[in-house]
């Protein structure tokens, strides 16, 4: 007789950024409930929380991820309503109110019984797996981020000293690269600026390492002589063989593996684009046993890439996107945007957005989306379905924001958008229906 689960056969659906500041269930448009039932028509159901669960009993740190975040127990109703199953932890927002409100939200996650990673007592703990066991097989969820505030990461206990809570990240270092020309118009400037004194006397005193040849820091910015000109990314090797070492060892432990980043970063030429280090990093997640990449975090979609037979999807974008509803905000927002302590969130988010003629409110982009829906046989991807999401841009701040199957014009502009981002992968896909079909 054969277990079920030894066939590895799974479906799949994954959103991005899951912002939510409102209620879920009140709603009931046709094409918000179509939606909700090709979503939960899957065995694994993804999402990236975007969001903190407190009380507002925590302290908001001084430097956020952008828009603090905060949504009361109450949001556990709605995500039963959605239906998701594995959560993403690891982001820019993890954070926002210390310590304490990342474990309140981690707590109250587990009260629940809803399986989630990214985040934890120390680097171990917010590297590892998380593992949710279906009628099909065991299924495990390793989260990362790669954009977060430095005092967001977790570090490492030692057998004397004990480790510091917060995300799993991924580092990655930045330099630009410029030709020979440009490269002495740096050194020179460097001189100029009396920089360079100040370096070979930190290299004197032991402070700083000196500089290779061919490479020279203008303060914190590293120029790099090359013929590739232009802004680079190169991951941090501590946390990629971190990560992979971690993804190994769910792959020995379970029948499918998500591996979750969340990231901002993107390619300085194109937007659309990821990072230089996405890719390679996709590719050594795929190697080390992940069954699916999902990326989010810049707020848009990005292509998808089939990478021996598994799923890469650099950024799934907006799911649920309501940060202009949060309910109330420490002060330093309200004085980044020059308000007094009497103004009002709703002043704050006009001033921010110079009433929605600015930022996130005037750019389509961040309000469309696709809902993918994966069937696997036996660890592969065979069939990939693509639903056009809309979230509603241009409409009011209470109504935008919330997930909708996008028809007519809309939906079919959103899949030939995906269609183009792919095609640089290699991947081709097929729209029929107002369904997106990769073709595998």
């Amino acid at each position: 007789m054969q277990y079920k689960d030894e066939l590895r056969n799974f479906t799949l659906t994954a959103t991005g950024d899951l912002f939510i500041t409102r209620r879920l269930k009140p709603y009931n448009e046709p094409a918000y409930l179509e939606m909700w039932k090709i979503l939960q028509n899957a065995d694994i159901k993804f999402t990236n929380f975007e969001m903190l669960v407190h009380e507002f009993k925590g302290y908001p740190v001084a430097q956020s991820g952008g828009t603090y975040t905060q949504i009361d127990p109450l949001v556990f109703e709605d995500l039963e309503y959605a239906g998701f199953n594995l959560f993403s932890m690891a982001n820019n927002h993890s954070l926002d109110y210390g310590i304490e409100a990342m474990q309140r939200t981690v707590e109250l996650f587990n009260e629940k019984g809803l399986i989630n990673a990214g985040t934890g007592d120390n680097l171990a703990d917010a590297r590892s797996a998380r593992y949710l066991d279906l009628a099909n097989g065991r299924v495990a969820l390793i989260a990362a981020a790669s954009t977060f505030a430095p005092h967001g990461r977790a570090g490492s206990a030692r057998p004397d000293f004990i480790g510091r809570p917060g995300l799993n990240p991924v580092r990655y270092d930045k330099y630009i690269e410029v030709d020979e020309q440009h490269f002495n118009y740096v050194k020179q400037l460097n001189q100029h600026a009396g920089l360079e004194k100040q370096k070979n006397l930190f290299v004197k005193a032991g402070w700083r390492k000196p500089e290779p040849e061919g490479v020279c820091n203008l303060g914190t910015t590293k120029f790099v002589k090359g013929s590739n000109p232009g802004l680079h990314t190169v991951i941090n090797e501590q946390d990629r063989s971190g990560n992979l070492k971690w993804i190994k060892d769910a792959a020995n432990q379970a029948d499918f593996v998500v591996f979750s980043l969340h990231g901002h970063e993107g390619n300085t030429d194109d937007f659309w684009k990821p990072a230089d280090f996405h890719q390679p990093f996709a590719h050594d997640c795929i190697n080390a046993g992940a069954d699916i990449f999902v990326g989010h975090g810049p707020h848009y979609l990005r292509g998808l890439e089939i990478y021996r037979g598994k799923p890469i999807f650099y950024s799934l974008g907006n799911f649920v996107f309501q940060n202009e509803t949060v309910r109330k905000l420490p002060h330093d927002v309200y004085l980044k945007q020059g308000l007094s302590y009497d103004a009002t969130p709703s002043e704050y988010y006009n001033k921010r957005s110079n009433n929605d003629k600015k930022g996130f409110p005037s750019d389509e982009r961040f309000w469309q989306t696709v809902l993918p829906w994966c069937r696997f046989e036996n660890g592969q991807v065979v069939e990939i379905k693509l639903y056009p999401i809309t979230l509603g841009f241009g409409k009011r701040r209470t109504v935008r924001g919330r997930p909708m199957l996008a028809h007519d014009d809309e939906g079919a502009r959103i899949l030939k958008k995906m269609v183009e981002l792919s095609e640089p992968f290699g991947t081709k896909i097929k729209i029929v229906n107002n369904i997106g079909i990769v073709e595998l």
